[in-house]
């Protein structure tokens, strides 16, 4: 889907769980805000950050394909907003206290050479949030991503699907507000099978999708072979 990098309008600008897996690991999820961009710009192929299998070198640097700047992933304006809804405002921290996540945000955007750029590579507790769509709590549809491990432990996101329908989290914002949300459904899909619409589409309705990666480990791609999604909406 392609979306351009566009300033929150916040009064501010953007600014562990589990046991380590074994053997080397590497991060992702952030790529799959790419999916969401090509939604607009014509159909892609998801890609993710790749990582090692065990006893293999280190990881490279995060691999993430180009897109072309469109349309923010936010509420059309033609669309009447549904339920209940909050002013714009940057998220500053995620609170989900069934698989014991209390992480800082950090903004993704898109880069000068068009690519989204990813969240710090070695940092296991820190989800990024698409700062060109909705704000958690705005109406239309907000991206949060976490990686699931790094290349040495679990990361943020390692216990997302654990979280199951009618399960609760929080977004804590810039504005001191703190807006909750109630998971409608959490499902995987393959890479190559990504329901583009249906996980960035346009919404009326407060809405949230939390991402990250899930599946088994492709050793000859070095990738993962599918996304978690979590949906859920504003309470």
């Amino acid at each position: 889907m392609a979306v351009p990098p566009s300033s929150p309008t916040d009064d501010q600008p953007p600014p562990t769980r589990q046991s380590p897996h074994t053997g080397l690991l590497m991060l992702c999820a952030t790529a799959l805000l790419i999916l969401a961009m090509s939604l607009f710009s014509g159909p892609g192929t998801p890609s993710d950050t790749p990582r090692p299998a065990q006893g293999h070198p280190a990881p490279q640097a995060p691999r993430i394909p180009q897109v072309a700047p469109q349309t923010p992933l936010s509420a059309s304006p033609s669309l009447q907003p549904v339920g209940r809804h909050l002013p714009r405002s940057r998220p500053v921290r995620l609170l989900i206290p069934k698989i014991s996540v209390d992480a800082p945000f950090t903004t993704l955007a898109i880069g000068p050479t068009g690519q989204l750029e990813a969240p710090p590579p070695h940092d296991t507790n820190l989800v990024g949030w698409y700062g060109g769509g909705a704000s958690p709590g705005e109406t239309g549809t907000a991206i949060i991503a976490g990686h699931v491990d790094t290349a040495t432990s679990a990361a943020v996101f390692a216990g997302l699907g654990e979280l199951k329908k009618g399960d609760t989290f929080r977004v804590v914002r810039a504005d001191r507000s703190r807006a909750s949300f109630v998971v409608d459904d959490v499902e995987q899909f393959a890479k190559d099978d990504f329901p583009s619409r249906r996980v960035y589409g346009d919404t009326p309705q407060a809405q949230v999708r939390l991402i990250t990666c899930a599946g088994d480990y492709d050793r000859t791609v070095r990738d993962y072979t599918d996304n978690l999604v979590v949906f859920a909406h504003l309470t």
